[in-house]
């Protein structure tokens, strides 16, 4: 849990407005009292609402409660999906072959649910002949197209020429 409750002795305010176990309202009465009528219950008094006026405290198990909060937590994380970003890089020069394993491999990470990020450098004087890397770029898009699609157009960040495909979504 990302911040501590005060439980029953750590509880320092002079009048609290107090919740029972069943989530029925008790009233405004001093701590002393609320703890006491906690101690009754062999349960806790946890502040949940520190800054309402006058605070908020449950009565509770406090043990259980962190159990149960773990355990919603570990839930939720189970429930994500990371999504990797995969990185190929081509060259302006690359051959057919060649071309064709590296969209495999995009292919198969499209078929994982990864991101796919192509990126194709420029050497030299390959930079004075943007428009090859350019046809080798969409040569390489429409190998995958089936399996994915560009976010936006191919865009230059310095001396590479970048794209970034994401996987299709698949209705099941």
């Amino acid at each position: 849990m990302s911040k501590e409750l005060s439980i029953n002795d750590q509880i320092r305010d002079k009048e609290l407005r107090i919740i029972s176990e069943t989530g029925e309202q008790l009233g405004i009465m001093s701590a002393r009292e609320a703890q006491i009528l906690a101690n009754g219950k062999n349960l806790d008094l946890v502040k949940i609402s520190p800054n309402a006026k006058p605070p908020v405290c449950k009565i509770m198990d406090y043990g259980k409660y962190k159990y149960e909060q773990a355990r919603k937590e570990k839930e939720a994380k189970k429930k994500q999906k990371t999504i990797a970003v995969k990185e190929i890089r081509l060259r302006p020069g690359i051959e057919s072959n060649d071309l064709n394993t590296k969209a495999n491999n995009a292919i198969k990470f499209l078929k994982k649910g990864d991101k796919v990020k192509v990126e194709l450098r420029f050497r030299g004087r390959e930079l004075g002949h943007k428009d090859i890397g350019k046809e080798v770029m969409l040569k390489f898009i429409e190998i995958v197209k089936e399996f994915g699609e560009p976010v936006k157009a191919p865009a230059f960040e310095g001396n590479n020429m970048v794209v970034i495909i994401d996987p299709k979504k698949t209705n099941k």
